[in-house]
This record gives C-alpha cells, sequence and structure tokens, in this order.
C-alpha cells in the first residue's frame, strides 16, 4: 500500500457506497484524493457517516457536464483515475432509462475525454458491471470474453460503455501513455449502503427504522461480496496500469469465490440469527420488470494473471456488514470502525498473501 503514497487520484461518484469506501482507503495510505460527484443521494449516507468531506478534496458536479469535468481535470492533474460515477440501480433504469443511459454512457465518454485533452492520467480504471454480459441463466460463471449484452436499461447501458471504453482505448490511448481497465464486480455488500431497491440496505431500514421489508424473489442467486474485495482488486489493477504493463489494459471479472453464490432467502436467514431482533418480511405480489435470477462470474483471470483473490468468506462479510449497522444504530464512531475493518480486512489479504 506505499504505492499510493502521495499519488493524485480521482474517484469519479466519491459520494456513493463504493466510492465513499475507496476514498477513505486510498487516504488511509496517504493519496491526494479528489472526489467528482453528485451530492449523496441518501440520507443516511456513507459519505456524510465517515465525514470525507473534510478528508479529501471532493467536488459536486454531474459527469455529464463536460465543461466542469475538464476544469477538474485541469485543476487537479490527477494521475490515477477510478470512474464510478452511474445511474446503478436496476429498477430505477426502467423508469428512468434516458437518465441511465447518459449518466453511463455519455458519463464515460465525456470522462474518458477529459481524460484525453489534459494527458496526466496514467492509468484509468472503469467501473462497470457483472450484468453487462448477455445474460442466459446459466450455472457457471461469464468470463471476460463472453458476448456483452444486458436486458434492462442498466444493464445495457453498462455494456454500452464498456464498448466506448474499448473504442477510446483503441482510437486515442493506444500509444500506452495511458492504460485504461475496465472492472466488473457484482452484488456488493457492507456498511454504509443506503441505495433504493437493495436487498440489505432495505433489510436494515426495516431493522433500524421499522421500514416494511418486501422481497421480490427470495430464490434469485447473486454473488455476493463484501465491498472491500472488489476494491482491493481495482487497486491492484490501477497499480499494474500506472506501471505501465500494457497487457493488464483489458477487463478483468472482480467476483466472489462459486460457495458465495447463494439465495436471498439463505442471506436473510443469516442476517436473522446475527442481528438482535427478528427480521420480518413478505414477498411482493405484484409485478416486476425483469430481473435476471442467476448470475455468477469466473474471475479465475484476475486469480491468475493480476494475484488478486476473494478473501472474505460470506458469513464474514455478512458479519462485518452487520456491525457496521449495528453500531451505526448505537451511535457508535463508525469512520474509526470503517478504518478497522479496511485494517482487518488488509491484515488477512497479507496472510493469504503469504
Amino acid at each position: 500500500m506505499s504505492f499510493w503514497k502521495g499519488k493524485r487520484v480521482l474517484v469519479t461518484g466519491h459520494t456513493g457506497f463504493k466510492g465513499s469506501w475507496l476514498s477513505l482507503w486510498l487516504k488511509t495510505h496517504s493519496a491526494e484524493v479528489c472526489g467528482f460527484s453528485l451530492e449523496p443521494e441518501s440520507s443516511p449516507n456513507l459519505f456524510e457517516s465517515l465525514g470525507l468531506d473534510g478528508l479529501i478534496d471532493s467536488r459536486i458536479g454531474d459527469v455529464r457536464n463536460l465543461e466542469l469535468l475538464e476544469q477538474t481535470f485541469r485543476t487537479f492533474q490527477p494521475e490515477i483515475i477510478f470512474h464510478l460515477a452511474a445511474q446503478s440501480l436496476v429498477r430505477r433504469s426502467y423508469r428512468e432509462p434516458v437518465d441511465t443511459y447518459t449518466t453511463n454512457v455519455i458519463g464515460t465518454i465525456n470522462l474518458l475525454e477529459a481524460a484525453r485533452k489534459t494527458g496526466s492520467a496514467k492509468a484509468i480504471v472503469a467501473i462497470t458491471t457483472d450484468k453487462v454480459y448477455e445474460n442466459e441463466e446459466r450455472a457457471f460463471g461469464y468470463s471476460e470474453t463472453d458476448r456483452l449484452g444486458g436486458f434492462d436499461p442498466y444493464s445495457n447501458s453498462k455494456a454500452c460503455a464498456e464498448l466506448a471504453i474499448s473504442s477510446y482505448r483503441n482510437s486515442f490511448f493506444s500509444d500506452g501513455k495511458t492504460l485504461i481497465a475496465s472492472a466488473r464486480a457484482g452484488n456488493v455488500i457492507g456498511g454504509g449502503d443506503w441505495s433504493e431497491d437493495r436487498l440489505l440496505p432495505d433489510v436494515f431500514r426495516s431493522l433500524i427504522f421499522g421500514d416494511e421489508l418486501v422481497i421480490r424473489n427470495p430464490n434469485s442467486i447473486r454473488p455476493w461480496q463484501h465491498t472491500l474485495e472488489p476494491l482491493n482488486g481495482y487497486m491492484l489493477l490501477a497499480e499494474k496500469l500506472f506501471e505501465g504493463k500494457n497487457e493488464f489494459g483489458t477487463a478483468w471479472n472482480f467476483g466472489p469465490d462459486e460457495n458465495a453464490a447463494k439465495p436471498v432467502k439463505l442471506v436473510l436467514e443469516e442476517i436473522e440469527k446475527n442481528w438482535d431482533a427478528g427480521v420480518e418480511w413478505k414477498i411482493s405480489n405484484g409485478n416486476h420488470p425483469h430481473e435476471t435470477n442467476i448470475l455468477k462470474l469466473d474471475s479465475s483471470k484476475a486469480r491468475a494473471e493480476l494475484g488478486w483473490n476473494s478473501i472474505l468468506t460470506l458469513p464474514e462479510s455478512l458479519t462485518m456488514t452487520i456491525d457496521w449497522y449495528r453500531a451505526f444504530r448505537d451511535k457508535k464512531d463508525l469512520l474509526e470502525l470503517t478504518k478497522n475493518q479496511i485494517n482487518l480486512y488488509q491484515g488477512r489479504d497479507a496472510d493469504k498473501t503469504a
């Protein structure tokens, strides 16, 4: 982690769930972190819970505003970029398809265009999703060479973003001065996620605030993983790109081990066992937009070529998540707790590598 000391790192989407975890992690290793994002969407939110506004250079803006994005690039001169800003909710994408496409496709193009004009960045990691693949509801995982597709507007917009990334890589960054990779991860969990229409945020809103918990499909299987797992992969990938290793400027999957792909119902049962109150929920009987039932990633490329491994078991990931929300409920020091969880994860990572 000494690599990050003094590096100028731009994180788009820094006010979001994964962006907040990543920004704090980078800051704890003495990176100069600049964030570019919209205001936090929910209240509460992780960005404010951690007090990140006072810890990093936080700039509020829309990635669809190319002029404002270019201004940030000119003044900050980022060396490394993590592009996480997105409209990331499947069900919202059915309600707001145009906003979803413009944010996820045009926003990505704007980011690449600003990087092209500024020329300071040596490494760009653009985050898409495991849902970029043409889903066949198959039991085995998708690899990076599988066909792109995406049924819903969110998934499809991210597949479109992948094509834009590939085009910019070939058209404008082929000289190797700036290396670009895309990263695909799935259903991340962890403390501080308050997004709408996601299982764990819905569960903890129910447990902490008393909101009604409605489950759409308890038998859907998802590749659950703690958010620190893919973030670790993104950071490893950025290091390789920064070092000028061209072979890493491709697409990468960062999914959990096979045994972490479990049905929604099992996750609910695991939370109920570890919380100090029962989890009450009911199944929604209404009509809902299409969502995939089975989705798994094949991350063998990241393990073999990048040296990345999934470290936490699903029970461990859920325990860390439950501990965070319990601390939130009990008004504990969330910044200290989140730093401790990062340190715990790094210790496990070092042990596994050794």
